[in-house]
Formats: C-alpha cells, structure tokens, sequence
C-alpha cells in the first residue's frame, strides 16, 4: 500500500501535456501533489507559468482561478522519483504502412518508470492496440495498468470532472494490480463533481477494446448521418427536418447527428483503423464500412463544391471544433486534398496556424481579405463571422454547432 504524505494526497507523475494528460494534470492537483513531464520545453514553460499549453477554456480558467500544484520538467528523474502513480498520457497514432499504433512514446515512458522507481504504479491513459498492457506485462513491467479516457477535444477538463464512467483494467488478472485498479479509480472518482460515477474493473484487454470501440461506434454515427445528409442533398430535401424526426426515437437520440465533412480530430480516424486492423482473421463489414464511408463521405463533399467551377476555394479554419487548437487529421484536410487534386487554387483561413503556407496553399490572417478573394468558402462547422457572405459558402452544418 502507498504511504500517503499527510495533507498533500499522494505523489502523482503525468506524462505528455497533451489533452489528456493536462486536464488529468489540472484534475488531479486540487487533492495531490503532480508533477508532469513532457519533451516540450515551450509547454513545460508555460504550465510552470501558471499558463495551459492547450486550447481548453476550463483549464486556462482554472489556472487563473486556482492556486494549481503543478510542477512540470523535461526530465524524468525529477518527474517520476518518489511517485505513487505514473500516468502515462504520450501520444500514439496509427501507422498506415505497418497497419498499427505506433506505440514508441509509451513503450519509451514505462520503460523509464519502472528503471527509475520500484513502487510506483504505471497506468497507461493513451489509446493503444487490444493487449498492449498485458503484452508489457508478460515482458516484465508487472506494475501496469490501463485506463482508458473519454474525453471531448476543447472539454476535456468538464469530462473528466464529469466523467461518464471510470474504467482501470489489470493485467493477467493480477491480484495486487486489482487492489491498485480499485485505489486508482477510487483516486479518479473522488476527484469529480460526483462520487456517484460508474465504475468498472476488468481486464486490461477489455479495457483497451472499451476504448477502440466506443470511439468506433462514435465515429459510426457520424458516418450514419453524413450517409444521410449526402441523401438529402443530392434528393433535394431537408436534412435537419430528416434528422430531427429520427431523433426522437429515444433508442437513437439527438446525439452526435450533426452532418460534417467527416469524422476526425485526435481519435476516431486512427481507433477505427487500429480496431479495423484487429479485426484481421476476424469476420466483419461494419468496421471496414465505417472507415470506407469517411472516404467517400470527403469525396462527395469536394465534388459538390466542385460543381461551382471556382477558380479560388476559401477554407475557413482547419480545426476540427469551436475552441480547439486542434487540426490534426481534420476531416477537412481530405477535402483540400481532393479539390487541389483538381487543381483549383485554395486559401486557408486560420488564425491559430503560424505557417504562411499549409499543403502549399497560401493562409490568409485577415478574414475580409479571405473572404474577398474566395469564390466559394467551405466551412465544416459555420459561424456567423460569413454571415454577411453566406451566398458564397457552402457547409452541411444543420445544427451550427459540433
């Protein structure tokens, strides 16, 4: 059992100041005392500057409101010596040519651990292959456990505060692992706005599947509804008044039905590959479906624009999401892709991007010079920055929101 420090909770290491790792940073320090690591010495400078690396507005509030216990290094001596737990938030993504994650980052941060302390308990918060955890396991590192996350991009703070369950899965089902899975989650659950949340214990494999396939059945009902929206507009008819009438089936709900150029972001396009992948010798249409059908769903988005004849096609902002710094694989960068390949000029407007060019096309700061020089504006999620020139753009956002 860990020795707790009297009046200062326990000794909690983060690893990656990313999304997930900032808002468990931010959750956890109310009550413990957390240290977090990353490689970014721009991001470790501004977290010790009571600054958030991250587009989060609950967390940059946070820091403002709040007197946070956070120490943030690049090293991970100082980071992880004395720690009761070590959370490992690194990130991984799906290698197309090898058809799994790239796990490196991971792999790189337990190792550590378990060379530079010999009590602390690592528990893996990033997305990883189905059996990971129990692989690392089998290897030696038998102080391992996996927790998955559900996290919204741009709320991850809100999600975690109000989470909507707590899942820890240990290895092998290793007796003195569980004791640990039941202490962590109960670590996670006091930390929330409710104690009331939904706990579960399992095995760290069926752990690792919660996560892949919760997010694939996600990014099932975008593609469900940009199928049917793509219906609509090529039958002419009103897809908001289709959508709300199938929404109120309670059994299907008016939950993430809002149409868009594709599922993307951080998670679904590289779960759903990683999930697909282990499916191999598996029977299945669905899962290939899901991945096949954001392909086509960005092809049709580019063909419609397409049928204007623009000579310049306006991006307006490559973030997946209102409040998000986030453009990493947004389903918008498959639409530039496809119309370029047409060769049609295109602009980009987006504040957040530092560069003066973005797939070789010129980014624009200025909205009005933006929206001057854009035949056409696509937008995947609409604003009222293009109302006064909303003849000229074209989104499938029915619901102007995310």
């Amino acid at each position: 059992m860990h020795e707790r420090i009297s009046g200062n909770g326990m000794k909690i290491s983060i690893a990656g100041l990313g999304y997930v790792g900032m808002s468990l940073a931010v959750l956890l320090a109310g009550k413990h005392q957390v240290r977090a690591m990353d490689i970014s010495e721009e991001r470790v400078s501004l977290v010790n500057n009571k600054k958030s690396p991250i587009a989060d507005n609950d967390i940059e509030r946070a820091f403002l409101l709040k007197d946070l216990s956070i120490i943030a290094t690049t090293c991970p001596h100082t980071a992880f010596e004395g720690a009761d737990y070590i959370l490992v938030a690194t990130p991984t993504d799906y290698d197309e040519n090898l058809n799994h994650f790239d796990t490196s980052s991971v792999e790189s941060i337990v190792k550590l651990a378990h060379e530079i302390t010999t009590k602390a308990i690592v528990v893996i918060k990033s997305t990883v292959p189905v059996g990971f955890t129990e692989s690392l396991y089998t290897q030696g590192y038998e102080r391992i456990l996996f927790s998955p996350e559900f996290l919204r991009e741009g709320k991850a703070l809100a999600d975690n505060l109000n989470p909507s369950r707590i899942i820890v899965g240990a290895p092998c089902g290793d007796i003195k692992l569980l004791y640990f899975a039941q202490e962590f989650a109960g670590i996670l659950r006091k930390s929330a706005l409710s104690n009331a949340v939904p706990t579960l214990m399992m095995g760290s494999t069926e752990a690792e599947a919660v996560k892949l396939f919760a997010n694939t059945y996600l990014a099932l009902r975008v593609a469900f509804f940009n199928e049917l929206d793509s219906y609509a507009e090529v039958r002419e008819l009103n897809t908001k008044h289709i959508i709300d009438g199938v929404g109120l089936d309670p059994r299907i709900g008016s939950h993430y039905n809002n149409p868009s150029f594709g599922y993307g972001g951080y998670c679904l396009p590289k779960d759903t590959k990683q999930l697909l992948a282990n499916y191999q010798h598996v029977p299945n249409n669905i899962m290939t479906a899901i991945v096949d059908a954001n392909s086509t769903r960005k092809d049709f988005i580019a063909e419609r624009v397409l049928l204007n004849n623009p000579k310049i096609v306006g991006i307006y902002r490559l973030t997946m999401k209102a409040d998000s710094d986030n453009f990493r694989h947004s389903s918008v960068q498959g639409v530039i892709k496809r119309i370029k390949e047409k060769g049609v000029d295109v602009v980009i407007y987006e504040p957040s991007c530092e560069r003066e060019l973005f797939f070789n096309s010129r980014v624009i700061k200025n909205l009005n010079d933006f929206k001057k020089i854009s035949d056409i504006i696509i937008a995947n999620r609409y604003n009222n920055d293009l109302s006064d020139v909303a003849e000229k753009v074209y989104t499938r956002d029915v619901y102007a929101r995310d």
